[in-house]
């Protein structure tokens, strides 16, 4: 007779796989991208923008003004660790929501409450945090887009969550959405919610030891429903030289499995500051090298060894 354990972890290996193949399915409009040093020097410049959000007033009307913007709102969001900046390029005619969130990854990690909600405005399910957050901005800075206008987001952390619902409730709306560009960002939607956005041009820049990215955790019992959180869009690892790997669908997801056997250190949250992520960038300025991504991923970390295998 075989373990009952033993038999429930065989059986969710099995869900698993199946799970991994409808999400290769599910997420093959996420084409793998190479990027240039000119992409890396573009979002150098959108990470002063994101890293402003943090600073005074000053600071961020300057790095605005490095990228033609002029500074329209900037407040802080009254019951939330969140503050955003709107900003207008009449030259360009294009919009940008910069939004923050919070530095701390052990605060992100607390705070976070993981329930989806429907919203109506975009019609999926979304994380009700993140939600709250961008509906308050929404409300405000939606009577002050210009006809026209392209709408670019970015954001740090929670910051980069709401950024990029922002994006969606836009483009549900028949704006048009440009760059959402984030940095450490949880994730915000389900499987079906990231699909309906699926033309949405996201980059998500991560470093190997971020862990809200991961955010939040997978749990293989929610394999089962398949309605369990998921990313959209290009995440780009970024290394401390000038290497980057380039992940989308379940080659993301499966990042997580690297955490399995770390444990959260300083080192966790040094890899989540947006100072971090300026250094990284700054360093594939020049030749910038795409490398494969080294997954530690084994089904045994999250299941274990079976009593038969004598390990």
């Amino acid at each position: 007779m075989k373990h009952p354990d033993t038999a429930f972890s065989r059986a969710l290996v099995t869900c698993l796989l199946l799970s991994c193949l409808i999400f290769n399915s599910a997420t093959a409009w996420a084409k793998k991208q190479h990027f240039t040093s000119q992409d890396f020097s573009r979002w150098l410049n959108v990470a002063h923008i994101a890293d402003a959000i943090y600073k005074s007033k000053a600071d961020i009307e300057k790095a605005l003004a490095a990228k033609g913007y002029t500074l329209k709102q900037y407040r802080q969001l009254d019951g939330y660790s969140v503050a955003y900046a709107f900003a207008t390029n009449d030259q360009t005619q294009q919009h940008i929501i910069a939004v923050r969130g919070t530095s701390n990854a052990e605060n992100a990690i607390v705070d976070a409450a993981f329930v989806l909600v429907t919203d109506p405005l975009t019609g999926i399910d979304i994380h009700q945090g993140f939600l709250l957050a961008a509906r308050d901005i929404y409300q405000q800075v939606q009577p002050e887009i210009k006809p026209g206008y392209r709408i670019n987001s970015v954001g740090h952390s929670l910051g980069g969550a709401v950024a990029l619902i922002l994006a969606m409730m836009f483009d549900a709306q028949d704006y048009s959405t440009g760059e959402v560009i984030t940095f450490g960002q949880p994730k915000v939607t389900n499987i079906s919610g990231s699909r309906k956005f699926k033309h949405l041009n996201v980059v998500r820049l991560v470093t190997p030891k971020d862990v809200v990215p991961l955010m939040p955790p997978l749990d293989p019992i929610d394999l089962m429903n398949l309605s369990i959180f998921w990313h959209q869009g290009t995440e780009v690892v970024l290394f401390k030289n000038r290497q980057y790997a380039v992940l989308t669908g379940t080659d993301s997801m499966l990042r997580a499995s690297d955490f399995l056997n770390d444990i959260p250190s300083e080192q966790h949250l040094n890899n989540h500051f947006m100072t971090t992520y300026i250094k990284h960038l700054k360093n594939k300025l020049h030749s910038p090298e795409e490398v494969a991504f080294k997954s530690d991923f084994k089904f045994s970390d999250w299941f274990g060894s079976s009593p038969e295998s004598g390990r």
